[in-house]
């Protein structure tokens, strides 16, 4: 079985892109990621609606990190490290099967931009490499044709797809399960 360890915090890099750890300043961006309606229309999840909650979010996920449960970077450009566009994790760990599920975020201002693209790469080298992940899975909206395609560039496949399995808003909604294993 593996053992994460998250300390020192991996601050990973890209050509463009920082991947850092979140930091109460980041609160109004991440109030703004989990509540505006573009980014959360896929996510089965209820939008924030209080820099008192987001902030409280990234206590949460800095507690996690800390005691080594998953990890969340934040997501900058190398030229506004500061500036917090998006996120992207490693949750639902399953240390006994070599495996974690990958899932992200992104700000609307950024998209189609292969922003995105270079983050999950940098956090798929750091899962193989330095977390001994022997496979990454992704759960999104089958209408999410934009993460779909995404996962697939990066070298994902779709293994499933799981109808009305997740109750929201509701309804019933499905799930398409993607997965990447270590080469």
């Amino acid at each position: 079985m593996l053992t994460f360890n998250f300390s020192p915090f991996p601050v990973l890099q890209t050509e463009r892109v920082l991947l850092r750890r979140l930091t109460k300043a980041d609160g109004e961006q991440m109030l703004f990621l989990r509540s505006d309606d573009r980014v959360m229309q896929y996510i089965e999840r209820e939008k924030t609606t209080s820099l008192h909650d987001a902030e409280a979010f990234i206590d949460r996920i800095n507690i996690f990190g800390d005691s080594n449960e998953s990890i969340m970077w934040a997501i900058a450009l190398k030229d506004s490290p500061q500036e917090m566009i998006g996120t992207i994790c490693f949750w639902r760990l399953q240390p006994e099967n070599h495996r974690a599920e990958v899932g992200y975020v992104l700000h609307p201002d950024h998209w189609n931009k292969g922003i995105m693209y270079e983050a999950l790469l940098a956090v798929i080298g750091y899962g193989f490499d330095s977390m001994n992940l022997h496979s990454i899975e992704a759960h999104i909206n089958p209408g999410n044709l934009a993460s779909a395609r995404l996962l697939e560039k990066a070298g994902f496949i779709r293994e499933g797809y799981y109808r009305e399995n997740i109750f929201f808003g509701g309804r019933f909604l499905d799930t398409a399960a993607y997965s990447l294993l270590k080469n």
